[in-house]
């Protein structure tokens, strides 16, 4: 039966309908956790779609969106407007800007499968519709830098649908949600033999994930390591202000001389309210202690090259001193992709930012004691395939960060499981630095081990079994599930264009 007899046919409703639908997806998410809702609300926007002419298809797929951005990233207004200060007017243009943008995602997507896709059929619920949602998700991660917060397959870190992702990533537990969603539809829509083969292919998408978690990708490299995590939990309105300068550093300090003895020690990000050259003292004091103690340091450190530029950076001071940049910087917050007049006025309007420099794509991990880490810092980790050539030696992931611009939301427990998807990819454990929460341990498995109370000055405690091993993730990153994406999608096109004919 055509949805538009089930369904009002008012388009506002279904105007409202999709509206609704996307912010019933942002709940699939940590840390609600409604993972059925990851199938179940891409299922209803295709509903919606069916029989749409490309225009109403197209304002369907924005609203989607714009449910889906609205409520997900709401956590924008709390570090434009009530940490970094920035005017109302300011903080809510920014975030206009950037749901509109990320709406028009979706429109996109609407007006094309409803122009270039068959009409209905297998061809068109369980191929098309997923291949051309799963190419949009893609292309929204990278294109103009990407915003891949939100991505289907984040939805369902705690679930069995996960064990697709050492293979295929976040992007391949995306589209077996796409292609359950589509399933769905057919099972509703299609004929006998279309439901009976939709049927199958939804117990497969279920099925195939729930095997392939019971291999083991990568193996034991080595015994236990001890590892402590700092977190100093700076109140943000206070850790760029030079009257708190002196009570930061020393919180730094004495949890530091708490977690002597672990064999790695982890900083957050920008840990200290300085560049490292000016704490040059301070830092070899900490290495000394350290080094005493048998200890590692992994340190969150701003630091600023000889020509003047500024990085956010780690620091590993161990048996070597190294440093790895941050690839991935923040628009708008580190980083103005804006012509110079542009950023004197936001400069002027005393936005939260400071003008890094990128780090270099093909920097190697980085050693600390019997670890080699492959790390992230912040904003990195959102990016599960950036860093994939370090896999080939590093044992273990590292990501530290600063939550704290995001006040008391959901945007930590959604950097959370992002954390939890790259640990699960690379099959390795992941050590989560975080300046006041949330600071974790999280296993090859995606779980989380170990888990610091939030907003309080705490040395987390837990050990890290350095890895080896490959899984195909790693060997092939996005680019096997994204081909297989845009080739099925080709074909669909080009056999409904040939049938039109």
């Amino acid at each position: 039966m055509p949805p538009n007899t089930t369904l009002l046919r008012d388009r506002r409703v279904r105007l409202a309908l999709a509206a609704a639908a996307g912010i019933a997806l942002t709940t699939a998410f940590a840390p609600l956790g409604l993972w059925p809702l990851g199938l179940l609300s891409p299922a209803l926007l295709m509903a919606l779609w069916q029989d749409a002419p490309p225009r109403h298809a197209a304002a369907l797929g924005f609203w989607f969106n714009a449910g889906l951005f609205t409520t997900g990233t709401y956590w924008l207004y709390i570090s434009i407007h009530q940490v970094g200060a920035a005017p109302l007017w300011v903080a809510l243009l920014a975030m206009g800007g950037l749901v509109g943008i990320l709406s028009l995602y979706g429109a996109f997507l609407g007006w094309v499968v409803a122009r270039w896709l068959p009409p209905r059929g297998g061809a068109r619920w369980l191929l098309g519709l997923p291949a051309a949602w799963l190419l949009e998700e893609w292309f929204r991660g990278w294109f103009l830098t990407g915003f891949p917060w939100l991505s289907l397959g984040y939805s369902q870190t705690g679930t069995w649908m996960a064990g697709i992702a050492p293979v295929l990533g976040v992007y391949g537990v995306s589209a077996l949600l796409l292609v359950g969603a589509g399933a769905l539809l057919a099972a509703c829509l299609g004929t006998p033999r279309e439901r009976g083969v939709a049927l199958a292919v939804l117990v497969a998408s279920w099925a195939l994930p729930a095997l392939l978690q019971r291999i083991a990708w990568t193996r034991p490299a080595g015994p236990p390591v001890s590892v402590a995590v700092v977190q100093g939990a700076i109140p943000q309105d206070e850790k760029w202000q030079q009257a708190h300068r002196t009570a930061q550093v020393d919180t730094y300090r004495d949890l530091t001389r708490q977690a002597l003895g672990a064999q790695v020690i982890f900083w957050p990000e920008a840990a200290l309210p300085d560049v490292a050259q000016n704490l040059a003292d301070y830092l070899l004091e900490r290495y000394h202690e350290a080094h005493a103690a048998h200890s590692a340091l992994v340190m969150g450190m701003l630091r600023q090259a000889h020509n003047g530029d500024y990085y956010n950076s780690i620091l590993t001071m161990g048996q070597s001193v190294d440093w790895y940049d941050k690839i991935h910087l923040v628009p708008f917050t580190e980083v103005i992709p804006v012509p110079g007049f542009v950023r004197h006025w936001l400069e002027e309007l005393d936005l939260p930012y400071e003008d890094f420099r990128y780090g270099a794509t093909d920097q190697p991990p980085l050693a600390a004691g019997p670890l080699i880490l492959l790390p992230a810092v912040c904003y990195d980790d959102a990016y599960g395939s950036t860093n994939l050539h370090m896999l080939a030696t590093a044992n273990a992931l590292v990501t530290v960060t600063d939550d704290g611009w995001f006040g008391h939301s959901t945007a930590r427990f959604q950097h959370l499981q992002i954390g939890q998807m790259r640990a699960i990819e690379t099959g390795r454990y992941l050590v989560r630095a975080a300046n006041d929460g949330i600071s974790a341990i999280i296993g090859p498995d995606g779980r989380v081990l170990a888990r610091a109370p939030g907003y309080v000055p705490v040395v987390l405690r837990g050990t890290v079994v350095p890895r080896v091993g490959l899984p195909p993730y790693a060997r092939f990153g996005n680019w096997l599930i994204i081909s297989l994406a845009a080739t099925t999608l080709a074909a669909v096109l080009i056999l409904f264009s040939r049938s039109r004919t």
